[in-house]
């Protein structure tokens, strides 16, 4: 008989072999955007200029024009399989994603608004696409709190909201220049068309504070699965765990979303995958962001170079056709478990 001990290497193994393939995967697919597109640059030629080694041309190409767009995906996706694996299992729910309850839509209605009814752009955009996210997670724990948060009900208001902000979306985009509405029509859609440093290096400070608290406090996630009476019994402090929890997870949404939009279906899709290759039964933290950032890089370079022709399609289009056959595939097993 297999001791408990055992199991639990076997799985530390396997745990260390995915993230480790799934990391080499992610940089595999990050220098092939630097190489790829209409002046195709060798991966010796790529490496050789991100080390300070390239030519006058390599350089522009690389790191004024196909760098900045493929950081943005990288951080970007790590953030929402990030937070998307933290929803999940904290609400213990497979629906529960940021942008399945809520708190992109919010995202998307702060920048809507400043597009539309301010009529800003730049990174004011992304600086209130981040806090419309805060606010919508705060306005969501809130409406859902009844002597504390469960998943079923957190999903379910969260839905609601997210209805509301999609109803007031497109009421501005109805009133709005034709032109403007087109801009924030692509923003919403999620594209990395546009992406600057600036938004990058925001991002990349966030994360910097926001990944590593997630990490650590993360741990707490184990002790919360067995139940709250069970977490309170060895000392964890239940609520304020969760609500912390709550709140990295709305904060690394934000972040991804006031750099790439509302990009769909990426938050939702990473952690189930991750829990498929993993094998393990519940989303691992750092292969579902690995899997968040891969499944981002690989949509923008099919959103660039496979299926846009003449005009670069935005991602979100690309992971919407992807996640929403998926989301139709979990409700339907889901419903036959439900039956049986």
């Amino acid at each position: 008989m297999t001791s408990v001990v055992e199991v639990h290497r076997r799985t530390a193994r396997r745990t260390a072999a995915v993230t480790a393939v799934l990391a080499v995967a992610v940089l595999a697919v990050f220098l092939l955007a630097l190489s790829v597109g209409d002046f195709p640059i060798a991966l010796p030629d790529v490496v050789r200029t991100l080390l300070g080694g390239g030519t006058v041309r390599d350089d522009y190409i690389v790191l004024r024009l196909r760098l900045p767009r493929a950081l943005a995906g990288l951080l970007v996706g790590f953030a929402f399989g990030l937070s998307g694996a933290l929803f999940q299992r904290l609400l213990r729910n497979p629906l529960a994603s940021p942008d399945v309850i809520g708190v992109t839509a919010g995202s998307s209605l702060a920048a809507v608004l400043c597009l539309i009814t301010l009529g800003v752009s730049g990174l004011v955009v992304p600086a209130a696409a981040l806090t419309g996210g805060l606010a919508t997670s705060v306005l969501i724990y809130a409406l859902a709190w009844r002597r504390g948060v469960t998943g079923h009900r957190l999903v379910l208001v969260g839905i609601g909201v997210a209805a509301l902000a999609a109803s007031a979306m497109s009421y501005l985009l109805t009133r709005a220049d034709v032109r403007i509405a087109a801009q924030a029509l692509v923003w919403i859609t999620g594209s990395f068309n546009r992406v600057a440093w600036g938004e990058v290096r925001m991002a990349a400070v966030f994360l910097v504070v926001l990944v590593p608290a997630a990490l650590l406090l993360g741990r707490t996630l184990t002790v919360l699965e067995l139940g709250d009476d069970a977490a309170k019994g060895l000392g964890l402090r239940v609520d304020r765990v969760r609500l912390a929890l709550l709140a990295l997870a709305a904060a690394l949404c934000g972040v991804a979303t006031s750099v790439g939009g509302p990009i769909a279906f990426v938050a939702f899709l990473s952690g189930p995958i991750a829990t498929r290759v993993l094998r393990t039964g519940r989303p691992g933290l750092v292969p579902s962001a690995l899997v968040g950032a891969l499944v981002t890089l690989l949509a923008d370079f099919a959103a660039q170079h496979l299926l846009s022709g003449a005009h670069q399609l935005p991602v979100g289009v690309v992971t919407g056709a992807v996640g929403a056959p998926y989301l139709l595939y979990l409700l339907a097993t889901a419903n036959r478990g439900a039956r049986s």
